[in-house]
């Protein structure tokens, strides 16, 4: 579904905007029914190892996880995107909806740029130390995250919720009509965020956004995650698309050509996406990965 005119100057204006409505239930039960088997499997695993005590098999799609995490934290390895490489989670990345309204920020061929993550944010209580500002991510730019080269691109950050996303279970927040000044100097301390002192003096918006629903960033605009203040796991996927052809910001990791109007045949499918992700994985466990991170101290 293509961002109304509304919508697209909004995202023009203020560099970032939620779209309440984008997706229908047909589009996100078969991504969720994979991720609980994947919770499922998990749980079974760490059950027959005598790492945990209960499976919790009828709990909900939005607690199961947090009660499988607090009694083995260990539960969480391997829960993101490039790790999981599930059929239906790929065909959620290419979704006609989804690719409709990048299009209209854009246009006609779409690259999914290698940054796409899985987050299962949990309820703070059960928060470790070591994961702290990974699940509640400072304030930053996606610019920070990406080499220089992809300064002059349209990388669209799309941040889609499972479960409605609101204050209590730690929603975002970004500084809008931020991004038209360009990338901010990072730092390292306190995990990737912008240095204190350049911080704009701006008020944050606070992005609540139902189930169903995206919210479209500039890599420019800066954003933050909020505590999970409730007891259910905040589920959310954070991908980001742009113009096919254009630097990415991670030279060393696969993109991928998920629409084109000039050439379909082009387009990526979830073998070729899974096995590139393999062969990238391997890889770089065998070699020293290149900072990806823009900091300056």
């Amino acid at each position: 579904m293509a961002l109304t005119p509304e919508q697209q100057a909004t995202f023009r204006e203020e560099g970032v905007v939620v779209v309440p409505r984008l997706f229908e239930e047909a589009d996100l039960a078969p991504l969720e029914e994979e991720l609980s088997d994947w919770v499922d499997g998990r749980a079974r695993e760490l059950l027959a190892d005598g790492r945990i005590s209960d499976a919790f098999e009828d709990a909900p799609f939005e607690t199961r996880y947090g009660k499988i995490f607090e009694q083995c934290p260990q539960a969480g390895l391997a829960l993101d995107i490039v790790f999981l490489r599930g059929p239906a989670l790929f065909e959620f990345l290419c979704n006609e909806r989804l690719l409709d309204a990048v299009e209209s920020l854009v246009g006609p061929e779409i690259l999914l740029n290698p940054i796409h993550h899985l987050r299962a944010k949990l309820p703070q209580r059960l928060v470790p130390a070591e994961v702290e500002t990974y699940l509640n991510v400072p304030w930053h730019q996606d610019s920070g995250v990406m080499w220089e080269e992809a300064d002059p691109v349209p990388v669209v950050g799309v941040w889609i919720p499972l479960v409605s996303a609101t204050p209590e279970n730690g929603c975002m927040q970004a500084m809008p009509g931020v991004a038209r000044g360009g990338h901010l100097p990072h730092q390292a301390e306190g995990g990737t965020t912008i240095v204190p002192e350049r911080l704009p003096q701006v008020a944050p918006v606070t992005l609540s956004c139902p189930r169903g629903g995206a919210v479209f960033q500039d890599k420019f605009t800066p954003h933050r995650s909020t505590p999970n203040r409730s007891e259910s796991v905040r589920w959310s996927l954070d991908l980001r698309y742009q113009p096919a052809g254009r630097p990415t910001g991670r030279p060393f990791h696969p993109a991928f050509l998920v629409r084109s109007r000039s050439d379909p045949e082009a387009v990526c499918d979830h073998a070729t996406w899974n096995l590139r992700w393999q062969e990238t994985l391997a890889r770089l466990a065998r070699e020293p990965e290149p900072r990806a991170h823009r900091l300056v101290r």
